[in-house]
C-alpha cells in the first residue's frame, strides 16, 4: 500500500496545498504533525517517520517547505519517499525554484500535477518531460468534443514520445567520476571511493534501441576475456528505461532512451585511490603576533592530463588579520567569514608542484580556548580522464529506419568530498 494523502506545509506547519487520494485518513490529522516534529526535535529523537495514534507521517524537508504523506496502512516507505523526492523534482522542473512562493503562485498547475502524479495512493506518471506534454503552464482554451490522451501515458515506453524527428542524429555520453577522499595527518588514506555517473544527451529520431558496452569485469569474466583493463562496478543504479533482466543475464545495458538529457546509470567503486592532488602544509606561529602558512600542492596524475579550476581551501585562525600572500602560480584570497584562504589555480598540469605562502597578523591577546583544525578541502576537475579506468567500449544505435547516428564520449574526473587533515 502507498500514501493516503499528500500535503505541502510551510515552516510553521500550515498546509499550503494538499490532495486526498483515498479518504481513509482525516485531513485534520496533519495538525498533529508540527507539534510532534518539534517535540521529537527537542528530545533529539527526530526520525523521517512520525506516528500519531494510528496515523503515520512520512516527511521530507525541501528549502522552506515540508512535504508530508499520511497513511494508516503498513505502506511501502521507500516507495513513498521516492515519490516525495520525485514530486520535488517535477515541481522544480516546472517552477525552477521550489519554495513557498512558487507553491502559492501555481495552485492550479500543482493540483493538476498531483492528480497525474498519483492515483488512489499509487504513483502514476512521474516523468516531468511527459507531464509537460499535456500539463502546460498556460491556461488552455476548452475544446469541446475532443479528448486527447498523450500516447506516452498509455504507451509501454512511458518515458519517450513517438514521432520525434531530428535532422542530425547524435548521442552525447558523459562519464563523470567524483573522488571522495579523506587523508589523515600522517598521510594515510582513511577513506577513498569513486562515485560515477553516466549521463546522456539524446538527439535521435523515432524509437531507437541503444546498447552500451563498458569494460565491466563481470562481463569480461563471462566472455572469458580475463581481468585486463576491466572495472568492477558496485551499487549500480539504472534509469527506468534500462532492461534489468537483460543486464542480469548477460550484463548488456540495453534501453530505449528518453529524449534530451537524463542520467542513465550511477555506480560506486570502493577502491584505494591515490590522492590526485597531494597537499602538504606547515603552520608556524611566532610569539603570538603572527602566523605563517606554507602549502605545497602536487599533481599526482598523468603528465598528459591537466586539472582545471583547482581551489584549495586552507583553514586559518579565526582571529587572524592583515593577510599577505605569495604564490608560485594562481591567486590566493582570504575569506574571513569562513576563516579560510582559497588558493585558485586555473590549470594544474600532472606531475607539477606549486607553492603558496600566507602571512597573517594575530592579536596580542591570545584566545583562551584551543581551536580545532579543520581539514584542507580541494576542488578540481580533470577532463579526458577517469580514475577507475572505466571505458565506453561501444554504443550501438538500432532504429527501424536504419539511419546512421554519431555517439560522442567525454570523460571527466572531479572532486567530491576531498579533504586532507592538517597537523
Amino acid at each position: 500500500m502507498s500514501a493516503s494523502a499528500v500535503f505541502v506545509l510551510d515552516l510553521k506547519g500550515k498546509p499550503l496545498i494538499s490532495r486526498n487520494y483515498k479518504g481513509d485518513v482525516s485531513m485534520a490529522e496533519i495538525d498533529h504533525f508540527m507539534p510532534l516534529l518539534m517535540q521529537k526535535e527537542e528530545e533529539g529523537a527526530l526520525t523521517p517517520l512520525l506516528t500519531h495514534g494510528k496515523v503515520h507521517f512520512l516527511w521530507i524537508k525541501h528549502t522552506n517547505l515540508y512535504l508530508v504523506a499520511t497513511t494508516m496502512k503498513n505502506a511501502n516507505a521507500s516507495l513513498v519517499y521516492s515519490f516525495l523526492y520525485k514530486v520535488v523534482e517535477v515541481f522544480s522542473e516546472y517552477f525552477k525554484e521550489l519554495e513557498e512562493e512558487s507553491i502559492r503562485d501555481n495552485f492550479v498547475v500543482i493540483y493538476e500535477l498531483l492528480d497525474e502524479l498519483m492515483d488512489f495512493g499509487f504513483p502514476q506518471t512521474t516523468d516531468s518531460k511527459i507531464l509537460q506534454e499535456y500539463i502546460t503552464q498556460q491556461g488552455n482554451k476548452l475544446e469541446t468534443g475532443k479528448s486527447h490522451v498523450p500516447p506516452t501515458v498509455t504507451n509501454a515506453v512511458s518515458w519517450r514520445s513517438e514521432g520525434i524527428k531530428y535532422k542530425k542524429n547524435e548521442v552525447f555520453i558523459d562519464v563523470i567520476e567524483s573522488v571522495n577522499l579523506l587523508v589523515n595527518t600522517n598521510g594515510s588514506v582513511l577513506l577513498s571511493e569513486i562515485v560515477g555517473t553516466i549521463k546522456l544527451k539524446v538527439f535521435l529520431s523515432g524509437m531507437p534501441e541503444l546498447r552500451l558496452g563498458l569494460n565491466d569485469r563481470m562481463l569480461f569474466e563471462l566472455t572469458g576475456r580475463g581481468k585486463n583493463k576491466s572495472v568492477e562496478l558496485e551499487d549500480v543504479k539504472f534509469h527506468q528505461c534500462v532492461r534489468l533482466s537483460r543486464f542480469d543475464n548477460d550484463r548488456t545495458i540495453s534501453f530505449i532512451p528518453p529524449d534530451g538529457d537524463f542520467e542513465l546509470m550511477s555506480y560506486r567503486l570502493n577502491t584505494q585511490v591515490k590522492p590526485l592532488i597531494w597537499i602538504e602544509s606547515v603552520i608556524e606561529k611566532f610569539s603570538h603576533s603572527r602566523v605563517e602558512i606554507m602549502v605545497k600542492a602536487k599533481g599526482q596524475f598523468k603528465k598528459q592530463s591537466v586539472a582545471n579550476s583547482v581551489e584549495i581551501s586552507v583553514p586559518v585562525p579565526s582571529d587572524a588579520d592583515s593577510p599577505k600572500f605569495k604564490t608560485s602560480v594562481g591567486s590566493a584570497k582570504y575569506m574571513p567569514e569562513k576563516n579560510i584562504v582559497v588558493w585558485s589555480i586555473k590549470s594544474f598540469p600532472g606531475g607539477k608542484e606549486f607553492l603558496m605562502r600566507a602571512h597573517f597578523g594575530l592579536p596580542s591577546v591570545e584566545k583562551e580556548e584551543v581551536e580545532g583544525r579543520p581539514p584542507i578541502a580541494v576542488r578540481f576537475e580533470i577532463p579526458y580522464f577517469t580514475v577507475s579506468g572505466i571505458q565506453v567500449r561501444y554504443m550501438k544505435i538500432i532504429e527501424k529506419s536504419g539511419y546512421q547516428a554519431l555517439p560522442w564520449v567525454r570523460y571527466i574526473t572531479q572532486s567530491g568530498d576531498y579533504q586532507l587533515r592538517t597537523q
